[in-house]
């Protein structure tokens, strides 16, 4: 018997191909999906199930993965405390978002190394999001496409520098955002595709030549598509360019109409495909507070009217995008199903850290990370592995 069935009008499994179901269950029991299939669930249940019926206007989708967050609710990963991962743990339920990599900065290499330290050393107190791993952004990228990246810290990539965070980390390192086109940049591909740590190039001036090498020596990822990169041009395709072209890069998306304009988010979905699209927030620690100023890796960032930009510069410096209001902008910028949209924001998430077993679908024997999407937006229910975390009031 579950412990609990969820009886859905609407439920989207995140699997690739698979439309939205109609008239569905999902049985839990002891924080792992027991049953997912057509109807009420009535062989689950019996006197001590209980059984959350929801709306017609209410889908269950996976719990949403994100692999490339900074900070929220006034706290940043570079924070580099308990506290800190806590509070990102306890309010990601909020948007949909049931795993997330922690993601440092560019900064001195003590300072990644407490961040990196802090995260795994961390053990969840309260209920939240699971924290899955380290996304290291930086400091091996190119300064002249730096963005919010502090320059003083930036340099070459450091084959002993990473392993030193590797060991640090515990393994518990996933992805990496590098240039290729530095010093060492190739072997270092290499070396981060030899440990199946994503070699995800971002903040980088590579030329299509150069991002060729780089996927030769295993690179299979770019961050946030379009910024931080060598843009895309009819003599020299560059990184944006090279990411559109090359079939073995999957591309990170920031969806919120700033970062990238709705019709170039369609231009990428339609020369991408769903299976190739990652959706992200590269959000920082003012989402989810008032406008106003906040700091990103030591320097000061202005947040109005939803854009985060450094005082100094004007630059880009993260978001304050939530991962549901990500889904919800990539239907309506590219004309995706909500199973499209919810695929590039759990399966294919999971799938690319390797978490996929476990999480990232919903099916018999994985964790229980389900979100109830009302309008195909609005989150109203999530659970991580089987437990609530949220519920809109």
């Amino acid at each position: 018997m579950a412990e609990y069935v969820f009886q859905a009008k609407k439920l989207i499994t995140g699997k690739p191909g698979d439309a939205l179901k109609q008239d569905q269950f999902v049985a839990v029991n002891q924080g792992v999906i027991l049953a997912v299939g057509e109807g009420e669930g009535d062989r689950y249940i019996n006197e001590a199930t209980k059984v959350i019926q929801l709306e017609a206007n209410d889908t269950v989708v996976p719990g949403f993965i994100d692999l490339h967050i900074h900070g929220t609710h006034g706290v940043d990963v570079m924070d580099a405390s308990d506290k800190a991962l806590e509070t990102m743990a306890i309010h990601l339920p909020e948007e949909g978002t049931t795993s997330f990599l922690a993601t440092t900065i560019t900064q001195s290499p003590d300072a990644i190394s407490d961040a990196i330290q802090a995260i795994a050393d961390f053990s969840a107190k309260k209920k939240g999001a699971a924290l899955t791993g380290v996304h290291v952004e930086g400091p091996f990228i190119n300064e002249k496409r730096k963005g919010a990246q502090p320059a003083a810290f930036i340099g070459d990539p450091s084959i002993k520098q990473m392993q030193n965070w590797i060991d640090l980390s515990k393994g518990r390192i996933k992805q990496v955002t590098y240039a290729p086109e530095r010093n060492e940049g190739i072997a270092f591909t290499a070396f981060l595709s030899e440990r199946g740590i994503t070699a995800s190039i971002g903040h980088s001036d590579a030329n299509y030549e150069q991002v060729n090498s780089a996927i030769q020596a295993g690179a299979n990822q770019v961050t946030h598509l379009f910024n931080g990169m060598s843009p895309l041009h009819h003599r020299e395709p560059g990184v944006a360019g090279a990411a559109l072209l090359f079939d073995q890069l999957d591309v990170e998306l920031i969806v919120d109409g700033i970062h990238i304009h709705p019709e170039i988010v369609r231009f990428a979905w339609k020369a991408k495909g769903t299976d190739r699209c990652l959706l992200i927030t590269d959000s920082m620690r003012a989402k989810g507070l008032d406008e106003g100023e906040y700091d990103l890796g030591g320097q000061q960032v202005k947040v109005a009217a939803g854009k985060a930009t450094l005082l100094e510069s004007g630059s880009l410096a993260g978001s304050v995008l939530k991962m549901n209001d990500a889904v919800s902008n990539m239907i309506r910028f590219t004309g995706c199903s909500l199973a499209e949209a919810v695929q590039m924001a759990t399966y294919n998430p999971a799938k690319k850290i390797g978490i996929l077993e476990q999480t990232g679908t919903i099916e018999q024997g994985k964790h229980a990370d389900l979100t109830v999407l009302r309008n195909e937006k609005e989150v109203i229910l999530t659970y991580c592995k089987g437990e609530e975390v949220f519920r809109k009031d």
